[in-house]
């Protein structure tokens, strides 16, 4: 059983998923990095090039390859539960589990992160804290559908994070 981690950009699915990896012996896949790799072009480029619906189809492909059984911690895409088949793949391939944080925390999170400005491209017109409030009420109910579990990761460090994860995926296993 995989575990697949969703949630807004910022929530911390990278840091903490690759802690949780590392603790369970398991391979950590970033959906967004792998996407990149087997496109061999960067997000931005591909918004660039086809728009978001161009994205979403590849991430598709990406996610039902990822969700494939196994024993691997995946970081999905923020928006990566805007796609039934996605969430499908998701609650067939493993334990969906739904990292949150508030909207300040967030903020502050992609304000400090070089890969908000570099690597993530914009879906609004509006200003980053603006956006942020917009999508994530505007995902919510998506994010909510998907979960299995869900971790507010607003105060928690990292580890705190992973270990809340590990408990969620431990008490699903053997129940």
């Amino acid at each position: 059983m995989n575990i697949i981690l969703i949630g807004f950009r910022g929530t911390g699915k990278t840091v903490a998923g690759m802690l949780v990896a590392k603790r369970l012996g398991w391979e950590f896949i970033d959906a967004d990095d792998y996407l990149e790799e087997k496109t061999g072009k960067d997000i931005v480029t591909i918004f660039e090039e086809g728009g978001e619906k161009s994205f979403r189809q590849t991430e598709e492909s990406v996610i039902a390859e990822l969700c494939a059984p196994g024993h691997k911690v995946i970081a999905a895409g923020g928006g990566a539960v805007l796609s039934k088949k996605n969430v499908e793949n998701m609650k067939n391939g493993g334990l969906v589990i739904l990292l949150e944080a508030d909207t300040d925390t967030i903020y502050e999170r992609l304000k400090s992160d070089p890969k908000t400005r570099s690597q993530r491209p914009r879906l609004t017109d509006r200003d980053l804290y603006d956006e942020i409030v917009h999508l994530l009420e505007y995902r919510r109910k998506y994010y909510d559908k998907a979960a299995d579990f869900r971790v507010d990761t607003s105060r928690l460090t990292p580890e705190e994070a992973a270990r809340e994860i590990i408990t969620a995926f431990e008490e699903r296993s053997s129940g």
